[in-house]
This record gives structure tokens, C-alpha cells and sequence, in this order.
């Protein structure tokens, strides 16, 4: 059993950082209830699209979750949102607050219908402050936040990382959010508004490693670092077979790791005797350490690196993860049936390890109105003659 069995959430939002919140509430034992309309949400067919005509996204951040129908532009389908709110305990949406349905949706309208409901809203610039009825997506959010220009090499044009990371951070912003809003409700009983934004998400990560503490005291505005860490030298070598991801900060760790490739007159060298003379000659640096690195495989440098503890990794593809054995001794990596896809299709695994009540996948994510029956059934107590009059009408 999960720590959040028993809690109920009504999840209204679509495509991936909030819907990552309520995956990872569902994960965790909730009763998460995804609302859409009859003919499906556009989360669903949008990106690469699996065999069944669901993009692939929606499978990894819908799974654990119920999926139920619902015209919420009607007067009969607000009435039974309404009436689901009343029975609920989390509301989840990424609508904008200018968006029509935000002002049914908000905490001010729900907190009437439920006192003690949570309404967590995940958009794109929050609730508040001039932009906040302009869309944004995670390549804007990052654009906007200034971490962009720190990506790449000199030289090199823009670019944003491929893993959309202020979506997958603002998800787990909510989640955090969510789980200090239903601590404080059990200690008094109200319910309140959780507002997260990707561009206060984008804001704090680029913030987070003291990038406008350095702008303000030195005035130096850092760019196209390649692989070098903020703050110390990384670097990312060629072997003979493949490349190795280094990290070296700290003075012990750098003294470590030049001894280990035989370097370690340049442990008391003065270009590199703090954090920041290693970042700032990192070209001297890769010139030397690449050539010990050259004549080595992979797996050979790795075995020294590891002996003399500097921390190292194997630069893998993500199909490699299904033979890592520290992704599997962590089930970073998690198999089970999807209808339509087949047996053993991996997912992600629980991030967060509990060990008296631990999170689980039990089940893939819904087809379009799977659990219309059980939703408006068990807990409305409506009649199947009732629902299927409702889906005639176009309600559910």
C-alpha cells in the first residue's frame, strides 16, 4: 500500500510537466482520476507516436492513473466535475489563468464546492506578474531563464539540451508542493493553491549553481562552458572505443585523478591549484588528459579512474540502461504490459525509494474513457443506464 492511498486527485492537465506530477502521485498510491473530453485530450497524438496511435510520452506520465470522459464546456459536465471536486482531494491543471476555463477551475471557485481541496496549477509563467497568460513551453522557459547561452562550445549556435528537464523539474515542483499542502491541511484542515511555473522553475535551476552571484560581484556572465562544470573542470574524453564523462571537483578529487593518469606534477601546478584555475585552463587540461585517455579503452580507464575513486561514467546511449546493472539492482528501469504494445515495455522506474512504503507501476496508462463506469458509478453513484445516456448526449 502506498503512502497516498486514499487520496483522490482529479488530474486535468496534459502533456508532461504537470501530468509527471500526477504520475508520480499515482506512483505512490493516490487514486488519480485523468479528466478529458470524449474525444480524447491532444496529449494523446502529438510526438512520435507508438503502433497504436498514442504518442509515447503519454504512456510513461499516464501510468497508474484512471481515465474518465467529460464535456466540462457543458452545463451538465461542470455540474459533474463540481460534484467530482466535492469528492476529491487534489485538483491538477496547466490551463492559463486567461483561459476560459480557468476561472471555474482556480482555487477561488473550487475552494467553495470543497474547502480542504489543493488545486495545483503547473503553467507557463504562474498565476501572477504580466505574463501570465502567455504561453511557454520548456525550450522558452530555458531561453528566458539564461541557461541556454551556457550550453555548447565557443563557437557554437544556441541550443538547449534534449531532455526537456524544467518540465520534468516544475512536475516534481508540484509534487512537492502538493505533498506541503496536504501536510498543512492535516494539521488545519484547509485546502490551498499550489502555483508553479516552468519559467520559476527555469529561473531557480539557472540561479541555483550562484549565476547572478557571480554577475553581481564580478560582473562575468559565463557562456558555452562545453563540459566543464560551473564551478570546477569536468571534461568528457575520447578512448580508443568510446568517450568517458569526468568529474573532478574539489581539490582532493583533482590530486586523485592526476595521479591516477600519471599527471602528478600537476597536482601543485599554480594554473590549476583551485576549482576555478582548473575551469578557467580546462584546454590545458584536455590536452594532457586526452592523450592518457587515447591510448586506453574504455573499460581500462574507467578501472583505474574508479580505483583511484574519481568520479567517471561510460558516455551510453539510453538503450544501454537495459543492461546497466546499477539500473537494474535500482529498477531505475520498470517492464510491464501495454495493450496494443506488447509484453516487457519499459517505463521509468520510481525515483523515489521508500522503505516502508515504496511506489509501484501497476498499471499502463488508460484508453480514451477506460474508467468511466467505475469513476461515475462508484463514486457519484450513477447508473449504467445514466452514463450511457450521458456518452448519447456527448457528456462523457
Amino acid at each position: 500500500m502506498g503512502p497516498l492511498e486514499g487520496i483522490r486527485v482529479l488530474d486535468l492537465s496534459r502533456f508532461q510537466a504537470c501530468p509527471l506530477c500526477g504520475m508520480m502521485l499515482a506512483d505512490m498510491g493516490a487514486e488519480v482520476i485523468r479528466i478529458e473530453p470524449p474525444e480524447g485530450a491532444p496529449d494523446r497524438t502529438w510526438g512520435q507516436l507508438g503502433p497504436d496511435g498514442e504518442t509515447l510520452l503519454y504512456k510513461v506520465v499516464c501510468r497508474n492513473k484512471k481515465a474518465a470522459t467529460l464535456n466540462m464546456k457543458t452545463a451538465e459536465g461542470k455540474e459533474i466535475l463540481n460534484r467530482l471536486v466535492a469528492q476529491s482531494d487534489i485538483v491538477l491543471h496547466n490551463f492559463t489563468p486567461g483561459a476560459p476555463i480557468s476561472k471555474e477551475i482556480n482555487y477561488q471557485a473550487l475552494k467553495k464546492i470543497n474547502e480542504a481541496i489543493i488545486v495545483a496549477a503547473v503553467s507557463g509563467y504562474g498565476q501572477t506578474g504580466p505574463d501570465r497568460d502567455h504561453p511557454c513551453f520548456d525550450g522558452t522557459a530555458q531561453a528566458r531563464s539564461g541557461s541556454i547561452p551556457l550550453n555548447g562550445f565557443p563557437g557554437d549556435p544556441p541550443w538547449k539540451p534534449g531532455i526537456p528537464f524544467i518540465d520534468v523539474a516544475s512536475g516534481f515542483c508540484a509534487t512537492i508542493g502538493v505533498l506541503l499542502a496536504l501536510f498543512h491541511r492535516q494539521k488545519t484542515g484547509a485546502g490551498q493553491e499550489v502555483d508553479v511555473s516552468l519559467f520559476d522553475t527555469a529561473a531557480f535551476t539557472t540561479q541555483s549553481v550562484g549565476t547572478l552571484l557571480l554577475y553581481k560581484l564580478y560582473g562575468e556572465l559565463r557562456s558555452q562552458i562545453g563540459n566543464r562544470g560551473y564551478h570546477s573542470f569536468n571534461g568528457c574524453f575520447q578512448a580508443s572505443d568510446g568517450w568517458v564523462m569526468v568529474a573532478t571537483a574539489t581539490n582532493h578529487i583533482w590530486k586523485r585523478f592526476v595521479g591516477a593518469i600519471g599527471k602528478e606534477e600537476m597536482a601543485d601546478d599554480p594554473r590549476y591549484r583551485s576549482d576555478m584555475d582548473r575551469f578557467r585552463n580546462a584546454d590545458s587540461i584536455n590536452q594532457c588528459a586526452g592523450e592518457w585517455f587515447a591510448t586506453r579503452s574504455v573499460d581500462e580507464a574507467i578501472q583505474v579512474l574508479q580505483k583511484a575513486r574519481v568520479p567517471c561514467a561510460r558516455l551510453n546511449t539510453v538503450d544501454k540502461l537495459l543492461e546497466d546493472p546499477q539500473a537494474k539492482a535500482r529498477e531505475a528501469v520498470t517492464f510491464t504490459y501495454l495493450p496494443e504494445l506488447g509484453e516487457e515495455m519499459p517505463l521509468p522506474g520510481v525515483p523515489i525509494k521508500l522503505s516502508l512504503t515504496p511506489g509501484s507501476v501497476n498499471t499502463p496508462a488508460p484508453r480514451i474513457g477506460e474508467h468511466n463506469e467505475d469513476v461515475y458509478g462508484r463514486i457519484l453513484g450513477f447508473t449504467p443506464q445514466k452514463i450511457a445516456d450521458l456518452k448519447q448526449a456527448g457528456i462523457v
